[in-house]
């Protein structure tokens, strides 16, 4: 890949934790994430990754160093601009897809959309449809969440984390409640997001498999990077 475009970057990124003693969880954390690249986070637990992952995500913002994201820095921004940089620029998908359970699949991933205001309820409903049918999961849409399967649940939370067509897809343990059937949709959907549609996947797991077949891997150890797996000239 030429001419790759960052999206993501930090410099000496560092965090402490205070209770019960002083203790540094992230020490020095430099790399940069490009656009339309599935990266992963891994290593042990207690390694930093998922602490990594919450402070890259804006949602922590206590740590030391800069971050950026498509080239401006995001540290020392208030807390309304980063709110409105998370539901503008940023998707979430978690261990647990958090579907409010009483709510169609519809509804569910038209939540953030409807939060951004950028478009009327009709456009709204229209982008929710699309990414449910992109997910194969549009004939889902007006059940109440509550009675999908868990894979399908988390399909519809990956759906509701691209309404906003994310320029970044955060992912913490995306597969770890899946059967391996579910798992490798999920992975095969990372990776048309990624390279079909352009956007940034940054995804912590403890599934090797999943992070073996990303297009790169960073691994942490003691809240230091001690590998960046694949080159991407290897995957691009």
């Amino acid at each position: 890949m030429k001419n790759r475009e960052v999206i993501l970057s930090t410099r000496s990124l560092g965090k402490y934790f205070y209770a019960p003693i002083k203790f540094k969880v992230l020490d020095g954390i430099s790399f940069e994430a490009y656009k339309g690249e599935f990266l992963t986070l891994v290593g042990k637990s207690g390694s930093g990754k998922s602490t990594l992952l919450y402070c890259l995500s804006t949602m922590d913002t206590s740590y030391e160093g800069e971050l950026f994201i498509n080239n401006e820095i995001i540290t020392g921004r208030k807390i309304n601009e980063l709110a409105a940089l998370r539901n503008r620029s940023i998707g979430f998908i978690f261990q647990f897809h958090y579907l409010l359970p009483e709510f169609t699949c519809l509804k569910n991933v038209m939540i953030p959309a409807l939060k951004l205001g950028k478009y009327s309820y009709k456009e709204v409903e229209e982008r929710a449809y699309n990414k449910l049918e992109i997910l194969g999961i549009k004939d889902q849409a007006l059940k109440p969440a509550a009675k999908l399967s868990g894979g399908q649940q988390q399909r519809v939370a990956i759906a509701r984390a691209l309404i906003n067509d994310p320029a970044i897809i955060m992912c913490d343990e995306p597969t770890g409640n899946l059967d391996s059937k579910n798992s490798q949709i999920v992975f095969d959907i990372f990776k048309q997001i990624a390279h079909e549609f352009g956007q940034t996947i940054i995804a912590v797991t403890h599934d090797n498999d999943f992070s073996r077949n990303s297009d790169r891997t960073i691994e942490l150890a003691d809240g230091k990077i001690i590998s960046h797996g694949k080159k991407l000239n290897d995957v691009f």
